[in-house]
């Protein structure tokens, strides 16, 4: 990077425009801030380390600075040793409870998990990848697509002939017809369509 070069992420460079904006008088400071999503009094302070810095005034502080929560090198070392030589084969979420029960180290397995990958002892698991099912559409002529269910039943119990009941569902299930068949040389009876 050349002297001189300033690296702004997107949302920096959308905040220092709408703060040239605000200068401007284009843009009122409560609207500005509403387009941004902060409150009017951290527009104020925007625009008060704009006036002074300009456009560095913007940029994040904490950009390449080191996490306040990250481990020492020193206990990095140490943990790594460890799992080199004696946790090698175990899985993160034993290696962290072996480590707090026999060295007094108390490290979270995600901590573990990560040290693991970097030295090889872990394989991290492959995301399944979420199967899109495609939505049927609904067939565009009448009895396309027809389900038939027939059952041959002895109704009556003897006293009559046996009877068959049977559905026809109609796509997406909304046309049911029911009939009811006696014998086979008498015309069926009993039918009845119905939406539903």
């Amino acid at each position: 990077m050349a002297e001189g070069d300033l690296l702004m992420s997107g949302s920096e460079r959308e905040r220092a425009h709408v703060v040239r904006q605000a200068l401007e008088h284009r843009l009122g400071q409560r609207e500005a801030s509403e387009r941004l999503g902060i409150s009017v009094r951290q527009f104020k302070r925007l625009v008060r380390s704009w006036r002074e810095e300009g456009d560095a005034g913007l940029v994040s502080r904490q950009r390449g600075q080191a996490s306040d929560n990250q481990l020492a090198e020193g206990q990095r070392t140490r943990i790594s040793g460890l799992l080199k030589d004696q946790y090698h084969d175990f899985g993160p979420t034993l290696a962290a409870e072996k480590l707090l029960e026999l060295d007094g180290i108390a490290i979270s397995r995600e901590t573990i998990r990560r040290l693991q990958i970097g030295l090889g002892l872990w394989k991290p698991k492959s995301r399944r990848v979420r199967r899109v099912f495609q939505l049927r559409e609904r067939r565009p002529r009448f009895g396309e697509l027809i389900q038939i269910d027939g059952s041959p039943h002895d109704r009556f119990e003897g006293r009559d002939r046996r009877q068959s009941a049977r559905l026809v569902r109609g796509p997406g299930a909304s046309l049911h017809s029911d009939r009811v068949h006696r014998r086979r040389d008498e015309p069926p009876d009993g039918v009845a369509l119905r939406a539903g």
